[in-house]
């Protein structure tokens, strides 16, 4: 259906600029040619509609064509964003890290805590981390779906001044269902976390600005959704399988 809607809106944009279109010849030649009367016009269209209408197939080829420069554009204002953004994306201390902080390739991932999907590729992050003894993992916290997103996160990023951050993101990320404030707290408290300070340091500025700081980078590289991932120079969007997650790791570092 997405490739006859397609192909329908590229007809219909290539007859409507068809009254635009002058006779053949050079762009100075153009210029100065007479305008088409009416008649011309009408018969211009009529060859292309019968020209198309025989052959539906090139609107079709040209859609994918023009798809296909579009993902390539994307693809390399993606590559273009992180190199310019890959301090921030790494190396910002107020981000946890897991698995080898000294390792050789850094993965990070922008989650939520009420996001169906992130919770789903959970078990192959876990995976991934302790699988690879050389992998450096970032974790971004993303609260973009409801307030009690926002109340997880602050309380996630509060629970490393007690050492207890992956932990917490476990419980949190194990819970099925929509989170809430009872429910972040019951998760707190059962990893061992004071929860009474850590409502106390949840509200901290450092906090405050690291999820401000993601959210920026977010929209500097175009994320708006999660789970999303960044391997290597690669920015990978949507939920992806652990076999996947490991190819993308070894080419990131072939490249390197």
């Amino acid at each position: 259906m997405v490739r006859i809607r397609s192909a329908a809106l590229a007809l219909s944009v290539a007859l409507a600029a068809l009254p635009a279109l002058t006779l053949p010849g050079t762009a100075s030649a153009q210029s100065a040619a007479p305008a088409m009367d009416d008649g011309q016009r009408k018969a211009i269209e009529q060859v292309v509609r019968d020209y198309l209408m025989r052959h539906p197939e090139v609107i079709l080829e040209a859609v994918e064509a023009m798809q296909q420069r579009e993902k390539l554009a994307e693809a390399e204002r993606a590559k273009q964003a992180l190199a310019a953004n890959r301090q921030a994306l790494v190396a910002n201390p107020g981000d946890p890290v897991a698995g080898n902080p000294q390792g050789d390739l850094t993965v990070v991932e922008f989650f939520d805590y009420n996001c169906g999907y992130c919770k789903a590729v959970q078990a192959d992050v876990t995976r991934l981390i302790k699988d690879d003894g050389k992998l450096r993992f970032v974790f971004k916290e993303f609260p973009i779906l409801s307030p009690s997103s926002l109340v997880a996160a602050k309380a996630a990023l509060a629970s490393r001044g007690q050492g207890k951050y992956v932990e917490f993101h476990n419980a949190l990320m194990g819970q099925r269902g929509q989170l809430d404030e009872e429910v972040i707290f019951r998760l707190a408290k059962s990893v061992g976390l004071d929860t009474d300070r850590l409502k106390k340091d949840m509200d901290g500025p450092d906090i405050q600005k690291t999820i401000a700081m993601n959210q920026a980078l977010a929209e500097s590289l175009g994320i708006r959704g999660t789970p999303a991932f960044v391997i290597g120079d690669e920015l990978v969007p949507g939920a992806i399988k652990l076999d996947e997650m490991k190819r993308l790791v070894a080419a990131a570092r072939g490249k390197s």
